[in-house]
């Protein structure tokens, strides 16, 4: 049975820092989508060499898990646990913030010698109650790690960066139930993908355009909500389109978003100030 589409929403245009962003959520039509709270999406946007220099400066995070996939270009990651490393088009990084990190992103170095197109979505995702104030982790997925899933008739493909789909698992180590795929489809492209028993499931496109469970046509910077009824989704793929496919089990607990922290009360969103003021989520130079 398709899984009906519930809702359909629109991208609002923003800034991170010097970058453009679509943001499908939140938006008024929808808060969250549990555990999935954020996701921005940002370019394609030229580097030229000499003259972009797009970097997000050092910030911190608390609460949830800052997931950045990289569909054109190159991204470099630094943080307060000392990582640092550049992943590249279909490449993630994923960072369980947990009691507290500062990191800093932006083009890698090869990027801005070379020049080229820099496209990535940053997508954040809830933390437990209990993981919350677990020590902060960093893993950095590149394409040997990340298995191909061919779909729609072999003609498209999913790279699979956490959870299961059929007997395919992603190298993504989540704290709780959930999975994401990076897609691309060609033009003409057509058949169902399973999806796992998840409550929530969103498709989100970047650019393209297709059409979902027969009836519903999607453009690029649109978010495609499920209801949590079926097992599949039906795409048809009208001009080259690239995807990000989520699941994830809701966590149905409090969510209290502020900043950069995402906690269950306003009394922890004011604890985490203080601590990031005085120092105890580390410190990364710029």
């Amino acid at each position: 049975m398709l899984r009906p589409v519930h809702l359909i929403t629109t991208s609002l245009l923003t800034n991170v820092g010097p970058l453009n962003v679509k943001q499908p959520l939140p938006v008024a039509a929808l808060r969250d989508a549990d555990p999935f709270i954020l996701l921005h999406h940002a370019g394609p946007q030229p580097v030229v060499p000499g003259e972009f220099h797009g970097r997000v400066d050092p910030h911190p995070h608390r609460g949830f898990e800052p997931v950045s996939f990289v569909y054109q270009g190159s991204l470099l990651h630094r943080d307060s646990l000392g990582n640092e490393g550049a992943i590249a088009d279909g490449e993630v990084q994923w960072i369980t913030s947990g009691r507290g990190i500062i990191h800093s992103e932006g083009p890698s170095e090869k990027l801005l010698r070379e020049g080229g197109q820099l496209e990535i979505i940053q997508l954040w995702i809830n933390l437990p109650a209990s993981k919350k104030m677990m020590e902060p982790a960093y893993q950095e997925l590149h394409l040997d790690a990340i298995p191909e899933v061919p779909v729609l008739g072999g003609k498209g493909s999913l790279r699979l960066v956490a959870g299961t789909l059929g007997d395919v698992t992603g190298p993504a180590i989540t704290q709780s139930p959930i999975m994401a795929a990076m897609g691309r489809f060609p033009a003409g492209s057509s058949g169902q993908i399973d999806l796992p028993p998840m409550k929530t499931a969103l498709l989100y496109v970047l650019g393209g355009t297709l059409r979902v469970n027969n009836d519903h046509v999607v453009e690029r910077h649109e978010l495609v909500v499920f209801e949590d009824r079926g097992d599949s989704i039906q795409l048809d793929v009208s001009e080259d389109t690239s995807i990000l496919l989520l699941a994830g089990e809701p966590l149905a607990e409090p969510i209290v978003a502020y900043g950069p922290f995402v906690m269950n009360t306003e009394d922890e969103i004011r604890q985490a100030y203080t601590d990031f003021r005085q120092g105890a989520m580390g410190v990364l130079a710029e």
